[in-house]
């Protein structure tokens, strides 16, 4: 056997493997890129031109992954939506179990609101009102958010005060809360601590429904 063909690997397999990397790569910063315009810009501001100069990506490559800019927010929403819920549970599970509870959770629910991919998601939301081409895309994006909202809840806190059939309404109303609440903080950034005080309204009476730790961080302080 000679040097050559016992040094022979299989055909392709590298390659393969690497443009399928550079592919995930330059999808992730075109979905990034697209994030950001829609916060910068708005949905009339955004466009595939200027999300392709912020991606560092040629308009040819941005054609090739996503040929249309409702392509392009199609998958810029399903990665939000994705990063949003590993954010949550990744973020909760690194707090200290002094505040792995329901109080901690509604902090980094408020956190995730005030977020820019919760305001790229709001942003399209609101646009999809006027516009017939979003609309679609986004006629179901509440109800995916508050899915989220709700399997999160019964992960991390499987025992509540609540009939079992009124946790949907409840986190419903606790959703529609935030997303106003989140409103008034992108305009005036909570000058006055009106927003902060909501929130520590919500902790108190959350704290009645969901008392104590969430189950695995320890048992709960007795006194």
């Amino acid at each position: 056997m000679s040097v050559s063909t016992r040094r022979r690997r299989p055909s392709g397999s590298g390659t393969r493997r690497t443009q399928e990397e550079r592919r995930s790569r330059t999808q992730a910063r075109l979905l990034e890129a697209t994030m950001e315009c829609l916060v910068d810009l708005g949905w009339s501001g955004t466009s595939t031109t200027e999300v392709a100069r912020r991606a560092g990506v040629s308009r040819g490559a941005q054609q090739h992954h996503y040929p249309t800019k409702m392509e392009l927010v199609a998958a810029a929403l399903e990665h939000l939506l994705e990063a949003q819920r590993l954010a949550f549970e990744s973020a909760f599970a690194a707090l200290p179990p002094e505040r792995r509870n329901v109080e901690g959770a509604l902090d980094l629910l408020w956190e995730i609101f005030r977020g820019r991919p919760a305001k790229a998601l709001l942003e399209l939301a609101v646009a999809a009102r006027t516009d017939d081409e979003l609309r679609p895309l986004c006629r179901d994006l509440n109800e995916r958010i508050l899915q989220v909202i709700l399997e999160t809840f019964e992960k991390l806190f499987p025992a509540s005060n609540l009939p079992e059939d009124a946790v949907p309404t409840t986190l419903r109303g606790l959703f529609a809360m935030f997303v106003g609440l989140s409103v008034q903080n992108a305009l005036d950034d909570d000058d006055a601590g009106h927003q902060a005080a909501v929130l520590a309204q919500v902790k108190s009476i959350a704290r009645l429904i969901v008392p104590g730790d969430r189950g695995d961080a320890g048992p709960a302080a007795t006194g």
